[in-house]
């Protein structure tokens, strides 16, 4: 972004937005020396101070604060303006900045992101995984994924790879020391690996099986808030989980984990890219997409 010529600009506001010089030094990819010189110069030039500054915090000043809120906008323009004369390069350059679970990065990563940069190799890619659904206009995102019933519903969303289907399992070293269960209320004499959504409530296991439901509060010792970490906790025996069948295919095909209940087996709301709607659509962001709906690719 700071090759825009704009990076003054941009300084102000990704400080503004993260709260910080080393965060906003991340996202520009700058050095906190190089991005603090910046605004240093800017303020020189207008002759006020711009962000009040501790050891400990950053913020706006009321000059700060009137200047970000005319020249967001400005700079916003400005910046649309210049990917939309991008565009007509025909062959995207720059950054797709994407937000998303570490599972749906999983699942696009091999078939979509390493092909997408093999098929256009101006392009740079940066995905950061976190659990919880952000804000990804406030956050500098061109789009995120996630699955569909979480996405907003001012965004524009692109449905891909179908519903998601999940599967009870264990280690064989964990069958080897109970018997495996026949009925979901079975599961309540085992130990479970408990799952916890980001808002800090524990997942309740969902079944469903010729339209009879349930939803079991299994029990457990351990809980866990990362599928990766309830996949490797399987693993080595120390439970039955409830996973997403595309995060462990590797594993069950090599007999690691095996599933059990599958005739309860149930599906929910598939992947989901979603962006915010913009009058011309970014060119990396449109190949990207057109990518994702290739047959095959997810």
């Amino acid at each position: 972004m700071h090759k825009s010529g704009l990076i003054e600009l941009e300084v102000v506001l990704a400080v503004a937005r993260l709260g910080g010089f080393r965060a906003a030094a991340r996202e520009l990819g700058m050095s906190s020396t190089a991005l603090s010189r910046a605004l240093a110069v800017l303020e020189e030039r207008l002759g006020v101070r711009l962000f009040n500054r501790t050891t400990r915090s950053v913020a706006l000043t009321e000059a700060g604060e009137q200047f970000v809120a005319v020249v967001g906008p400005a700079l916003s323009a400005i910046q649309q303006a210049m990917v939309a004369v991008n565009d007509r390069r025909g062959t995207p350059v720059g950054t797709l900045r994407l937000n998303c679970s570490v599972g749906a990065a999983r699942a696009i990563l091999a078939p979509v992101v390493l092909e997408y940069l093999r098929r256009f190799p101006a392009m740079n890619v940066d995905i950061v995984t976190e659990a919880h659904f952000v804000d990804i206009v406030g956050k500098g995102f061109d789009a995120g994924i996630r699955t569909a019933d979480a996405v907003p519903r001012d965004m524009i969303a692109v449905p891909f790879g179908g519903p998601l289907s999940f599967s009870v399992v264990a280690a064989p070293s964990y069958f080897s020391r109970h018997k495996k269960p026949r009925s979901p209320q079975q599961l309540m004499s085992h130990e479970c690996i408990r799952a916890r959504w980001p808002s800090g409530a524990l997942y309740r296991w969902e079944f469903e099986r010729r339209g009879e439901k349930l939803a079991l509060d299994v029990p457990g010792v351990l809980t866990l808030d990362d599928p990766s970490l309830m996949r490797d906790a399987a693993i080595a025996g120390a439970g039955v989980a409830y996973l997403w069948d595309a995060a462990m295919k590797d594993d069950l095909a090599a007999g690691r984990l095996v599933p059990v209940l599958k005739d309860w087996t149930v599906t929910s709301a598939g992947l989901c890219l979603y962006y915010p709607n913009r009058r011309n659509l970014p060119a990396a962001l449109r190949a990207f997409i057109e990518l994702l709906r290739e047959p095959g690719h997810v």
